[in-house]
């Protein structure tokens, strides 16, 4: 996909997140193991027309060990998904006990990323919201992405309101900070608008800073908690009132020019067949694009 500054591709290579696809699994059960069949999320996926696929942090790790990392990748490349993402991994900042189990998840998932051909991971802030001195997390940034570079991976901070990371400003200066050319930021629309973030801040971001953009829609008002309002409301895009015009405009105007990941996380999403999740969260997103 390539795309000039100030435009959208007519050719945008899309993805499939974890939770659009992964059926009646909740964020924060026990297990977020995907009920429904790799092969048969994979062929939904191709079928709608994504280009990319999203696999959880507990997931991916049960298909290494009942798949294996080369039928992984063989059912990915036979239904034209040629990106595969990794999420989430928290705590990589953190000291003492959290550090040490997020260290060992660490570990396993750029494993995993390494023989999948992962593009990349996707990390998140202390929804705690614990006061983690920025030089330390820009530090702890810096060694995640070189241990990602030795698995040829990136890695993606989402700006998250309620956590630890969330705004432009200290995610930018975590990614500018660390200095890695395979670290940045994960953009969603839902948090940028829940977090009151300014579009105009986002059109003059620097690209390199940028790694990734989520799209999906939501109500106007938030309903219920933060927490509850973005793993069981969110709507397919057009169905809700965010402005995703506005968003897409402001992206386009950093030049930005890599993938589009579509989440949707809501009740109505888990109840829905592999084949309906996969071409309704498709169809709503593709027609904010040019040429369709």
């Amino acid at each position: 996909m390539t795309e000039t500054a100030g435009s959208l591709s007519a050719d945008p290579l899309i993805v499939a997140t974890y939770f659009t696809l992964a059926g009646d699994v909740h964020p924060f059960a026990a297990s977020t193991v995907s009920p429904v069949p790799f092969a048969l999320r994979a062929e939904a996926a191709g079928r709608a027309g994504y280009r990319g696929i999203g696999l959880g942090a507990q997931d991916v790790l049960h298909l290494m060990k009942t798949l294996g990392p080369r039928e992984i990748r063989i059912i990915a490349e036979a239904n034209g998904l040629e990106l595969i993402e990794l999420e989430v991994l928290v705590d990589w900042y953190a000291s003492g006990d959290r550090r040490a189990e997020s260290d060992k998840l660490r570990a396993a998932l750029l494993d995993a990323a390494a023989d999948i051909g992962a593009v990349h991971l996707k990390v998140g802030g202390d929804l705690a919201n614990g006061d983690w001195p920025i030089e330390g997390v820009i530090e702890d940034f810096a060694g995640l992405c070189d241990d990602a570079a030795r698995a040829g991976t990136g890695i993606c901070i989402e700006v998250f309101p309620g956590s630890s990371i969330a705004n432009l400003d200290v995610g930018t200066a975590i990614v500018a900070g660390a200095g890695r050319p395979n670290g940045g930021l994960l953009l969603d629309i839902w948090h940028m608008v829940r977090g009151g973030i300014d579009f105009a801040d986002i059109a003059r971001m620097d690209p390199a800073h940028i790694l990734h953009v989520e799209i999906d829609d939501a109500d106007a008002v938030q309903q219920g908690s933060i927490v509850d309002d973005t793993i069981d409301r969110r709507r397919l895009c057009g169905e809700g009132e965010l402005p995703l015009p506005a968003f897409l405009r402001a992206i386009a105007e950093t030049g930005y020019n890599g993938a589009w990941g579509v989440e949707i996380l809501s009740v109505e999403q888990r109840a829905r067949t592999p084949e309906e999740a996969a071409r309704r969260s498709f169809e709503t997103a593709r027609r904010y694009f040019p040429g369709r």
